[in-house]
């Protein structure tokens, strides 16, 4: 799908009005390129953490009423943190913002994507370090100050499959005693805190911890410092390493420590 800047002068207007002046501006266009659908489904198959419910759709009504017209209605229920989501920071940092707290400015911004792919390739449990991110800069510069930074493991090939994605298809505390999936280690989660000025994170995985921690320090770090992160995002093959530009708006829950998000990039042509 191509999307252009001719004919959508209001949603120009509404995105420079919440993007931070040093991304968006009145006098600079809404970005044009392609368009990639960053979220998974949900359904039956959608992957949740072990000890989660998974996702339900109801059938309240669907049909012909007994007025003649065609109608639809569904009641549907989820776990906060399952399928593609946001993981806002009072997830593990008391006092973090909540999800209908994170500033919008957090959410929309140009992303950057960190290639791990062989790494993690031969290490279901690789922990993404600080050489990786400063491998990337010695190749594309520095991160800029800014971007939403994203992490491609290459793990969303699995992805619907449970043990491949996961490491195992077991629920309940012994499931998640047997994730195997790669994360990124607090060391890198820290300087991406203390030494680069990012909004926020994201990786094609379930967490942004990989599977056997048991403290989630990479959390704790970015959380701390209200970076909120983005969980089993789609299509990072399809972003280029610099370039793209991220939209990622999660369902508006007061007080969640999490929820839905529908993230979107745009890919410059």
């Amino acid at each position: 799908m191509k999307f252009h800047s001719r004919g959508i002068a209001n949603l120009a207007l509404i995105v420079s009005i919440v993007a931070s002046p040093m991304a968006l501006s009145a006098e600079n266009s809404f970005p044009a390129g392609t368009l990639i659908d960053m979220s998974y489904p949900y359904n039956e198959q959608t992957i949740y953490w072990p000890t989660a419910p998974g996702f339900k759709k109801n059938t309240d009504f669907e049909g012909i009423t007994d007025k003649g017209f065609y109608y639809t209605a569904y009641t549907v229920t989820t776990a906060e943190h399952g399928g593609t989501h946001l993981d806002a920071p009072i997830h593990f940092f008391e006092g973090g913002h909540t999800v209908d707290e994170i500033p919008l400015e957090r959410l929309i911004g140009s992303a950057v994507v960190i290639d791990v792919q062989e790494q993690a390739a031969h290490n279901r449990d690789y922990q993404i370090t600080v050489r990786d991110i400063e491998d990337w800069e010695k190749a594309n510069g520095k991160i800029p100050e800014d971007a939403i930074v994203l992490f491609r493991t290459g793990y969303g090939k699995y992805w619907p499959d449970r043990v491949g994605y996961l490491g195992t298809a077991g629920l309940g505390a012994e499931g998640v005693a047997k994730l195997h999936f790669p994360g990124i280690h607090p060391a890198a989660a820290t300087f991406l805190v203390t030494q680069r000025s990012i909004k926020s994170v994201g990786i094609d995985t379930a967490s942004i911890d990989f599977g056997q921690t048991t403290l989630f320090e990479s959390h704790q770090h970015l959380f701390e410092a209200n970076i909120p992160a983005f969980e089993n995002v789609a299509n990072l093959d399809k972003l280029p390493a610099t370039g793209a530009t991220v939209i990622a708006l999660p369902m508006k829950i007061e007080g969640g420590s999490g929820g839905p998000l529908r993230i979107i990039g745009i890919v410059p042509e």
